[in-house]
C-alpha cells in the first residue's frame, strides 16, 4: 500500500495539468462544430477572401523588401568578413564555414519573425474588416454551446457605444505593445537580454491574440480591457497553449487565411467551455 502511495505521488509530480492541454485541442474541436453544423461555414467565406486580400499586400509589402533587405545587409557583411579571413593564416579558413552557417541561421531566424509580425498585423486587421461576420460566428456558436446570449442594447445610441468600445479596445492594444513591447525591445541591447526579450515577446503577442479571439463572448458582457486582461490571466495555462496554437495558425502562410477564423470561432468556444462557467459565474450563460 506504502509503495502503491510512493508510485502516485511520483506520478502527480510529472502529471501535466488538463488545462495545459485542453487550451491547444480547441482549435480541433471547433472543426467539427463546424461538421456538424455547415451553415456556420457561411459566416467565414467572406473574411477568408478579406484575408486573403490584405495578405497579399501585407506579404508583398513587408515579406519581400524584408527578404531582400537582409539579403543585401548579410551580402554586404560576408564580403568584408571573407577579406579579413583573407588577411588571417590558412589555417583559420574554417572560419568561413562558420561564417554562412551563422548567416544562414540569422537569416532564417529574421525569416521567422517576419512572418510572426504579418500573421500578426493580419489579425489586426483581418478580424477588424470581419469583425460583422466573426461577430455572428461567435454568437451562432455561442447559441449553439450555451443555448442563449446577453441581451443587446438597443437603438442607435448602443450601437454608437459599441463602435466607440470597439475603437478603445485596438488603442488599449496598441498602447499595451506599445509600453510593455518597447521597454523589451530595449533588453536586446544588453548582455543576456535577447533571451528574455524573446520569451517576454512571445508572452505579449500570446496575450494579445487571446484578447483577439476572446473578444466576442466577452465584448458581450461589457467587460472592461483590464477585465479582459484577468481573464486571459486567470485562465492560464489553458489560454497560454490556446494563444500558442493561433500563433502556429496565424503564422503560417496561406494556412493563416483559413486559421484566423478558425482562432475565433475557437476562442468563443474556449470561454463558453472555461471562462463564463467558472471565471463569470454572475454572468447569465
Amino acid at each position: 500500500m506504502v509503495k502503491q502511495d510512493n508510485f502516485k505521488s511520483i506520478l502527480s509530480i510529472f502529471k501535466v495539468p488538463g488545462g495545459l492541454v485542453a487550451g491547444a485541442t480547441y482549435h480541433f474541436r471547433v472543426l467539427i462544430i463546424f461538421v456538424k453544423n455547415p451553415k456556420l461555414i457561411s459566416y467565414i467565406i467572406v473574411p477568408i477572401f478579406i484575408n486573403i486580400l490584405v495578405g497579399i499586400i501585407l506579404y508583398i509589402g513587408l515579406l519581400l523588401p524584408g527578404i531582400n533587405l537582409t539579403e543585401t545587409i548579410f551580402n554586404s557583411l560576408s564580403l568584408q568578413f571573407d577579406s579579413l579571413i583573407a588577411q588571417l593564416p590558412n589555417w583559420l579558413n574554417f572560419l568561413s564555414y562558420l561564417d554562412n552557417i551563422l548567416d544562414w541561421f540569422i537569416e532564417f531566424f529574421i525569416f521567422i519573425i517576419l512572418l510572426i509580425i504579418i500573421g500578426f498585423l493580419l489579425v489586426q486587421f483581418g478580424v477588424i474588416l470581419g469583425s460583422p461576420f466573426y461577430g455572428q460566428l461567435s454568437e451562432q456558436l455561442e447559441k449553439i454551446r450555451t443555448g442563449t446570449l446577453p441581451e443587446a442594447p438597443p437603438g442607435l445610441l448602443g450601437g454608437i457605444k459599441d463602435i466607440w468600445r470597439a475603437i478603445l479596445f485596438e488603442l488599449k492594444k496598441i498602447a499595451l505593445l506599445l509600453v510593455i513591447g518597447l521597454p523589451m525591445l530595449l533588453l536586446n541591447f544588453f548582455p543576456g537580454g535577447s533571451l528574455v526579450a524573446t520569451i517576454g515577446g512571445i508572452a505579449l503577442t500570446t496575450s494579445i491574440v487571446c484578447l483577439d479571439f476572446f473578444d466576442g463572448p466577452l465584448e458581450r458582457r461589457k467587460l472592461k480591457f483590464r477585465e479582459k486582461l484577468t481573464v486571459v490571466r486567470r485562465s492560464l495555462p489553458a489560454s497560454a497553449t490556446f494563444g500558442l496554437i493561433c500563433q502556429v495558425l496565424i503564422t503560417l502562410p496561406i494556412i493563416n487565411f483559413l486559421g484566423i477564423p478558425v482562432c475565433v470561432a475557437a476562442g468563443t468556444l474556449f470561454c463558453c467551455d472555461r471562462v463564463l462557467p467558472k471565471l463569470l459565474p454572475n454572468n447569465k450563460t
